[in-house]
């Protein structure tokens, strides 16, 4: 039975609890519409991936120079590569077409995305006057501000994020709701893959597995937690509604950090400083009040697992 745009819109969200206002009422409506459209016309998932790819890198291109006019054209490309990146998952699971192609592309097209942004803020601020210094250039110190920012402060940030709203479906859907994977087991996939035939598979496998495993070194304190619960629950479906409950009421609080700290928000303060000839502010903020909410999204997480952890040991039984 072929279902509406709202039922297949409803279907396409994980969960309330995970999903962003602006990725619901916006991002997610555009990127079905689109899906509908490319359906129709056979266009494969990977197809659209590319085309976000081309079109954020092509973003970070039009960010580099300081007239309004490449700028707003800036703006523009990054939306439409956004919709494409909510355009191919939807198009995936509409029809079928779901492979470890695809799967290696969408992690790597975000990442190619950031990386051109901050290429361009070095690029277009290099020779730029430094504020507050007169008669001084940005030169390598802007190079050492989007390093920090992207490889120390950025990087690690989306990941954990991440990382917490998959364990938070995990609590509220169990395995079949989340994507939480952990490095054992992608390593073994890894390593039980032959070269020969599969290798770009173990290229991804290899790199998936040591983002998880960063995760996981992470949260020491969540490890303990979840270790405990899969060995007296190994069937997630199996955990007690009590538990659950109470992890959501744990971890609901946190899932606003989470959506700060992945793309909608970062996007727009790349518009409002880029437009503003400002863009110095964006990994200014990175650094400074991104990184705030990251430390204590990560400090929060860790307390309550620890404690969740010590109820599940006073009362629950094997």
């Amino acid at each position: 039975m072929k279902r509406s745009f709202n039922e297949l819109l409803k279907a396409s969200f994980k969960s309330e609890d995970t999903e962003e206002w602006l990725d619901v009422h916006f991002t997610r409506p555009i990127g079905l519409a689109f899906a509908l459209v490319w359906e129709k016309l056979g266009v494969h998932p990977n197809v659209i991936t590319i085309i976000s790819i081309f079109l954020g890198v092509g973003a970070g291109f039009m960010f580099y120079y300081p007239d309004l006019e490449h700028n707003i054209w800036g703006v523009v490309l990054l939306m439409f590569a956004n919709f494409c990146d909510s355009t191919d998952g939807q198009l995936a699971r509409l029809t079928g077409k779901k492979t470890l192609i695809g799967r290696m592309l969408d992690g790597f097209s975000g990442d190619l995305w950031f990386f051109s942004i901050y290429v361009a803020i070095v690029c277009r601020l290099y020779s730029q006057p430094l504020p507050f210094f007169h008669g001084a250039t940005w030169g390598l110190g802007i190079l050492l501000l989007c390093c920090l920012a992207g490889f120390m402060c950025h990087s690690p940030q989306s990941s954990l994020a991440d990382y917490y709203r998959q364990i938070h479906l995990y609590f509220l859907l169990g395995r079949n709701g989340s994507e939480l994977d952990d490095y054992k087991s992608q390593r073994a996939i890894y390593d039980n893959m032959p070269w020969r035939g599969h290798f770009w598979a173990k290229i991804f496998f290899f790199n998936y597995a040591n983002y998880c495993r960063s995760q996981e070194k992470r949260t020491p304190e969540f490890q303990a937690l979840y270790k405990m619960v899969r060995r007296r629950w190994p069937n997630a479906d199996d955990m007690p509604q009590q538990l659950r409950d109470e992890f959501r009421r744990l971890s609901l609080p946190l899932m606003k950090y989470t959506n700060l700290l992945t793309f909608n928000s970062r996007a727009i303060i790349i518009y409002v400083t880029c437009l503003a000839n400002v863009p110095y502010v964006y990994p200014l903020l990175e650094i400074t009040v991104f990184m705030v909410m990251y430390v204590h999204m990560h400090f929060s997480h860790e307390k309550f697992c620890k404690k969740l952890n010590s109820e599940i040991n006073a009362n629950y039984t094997i």
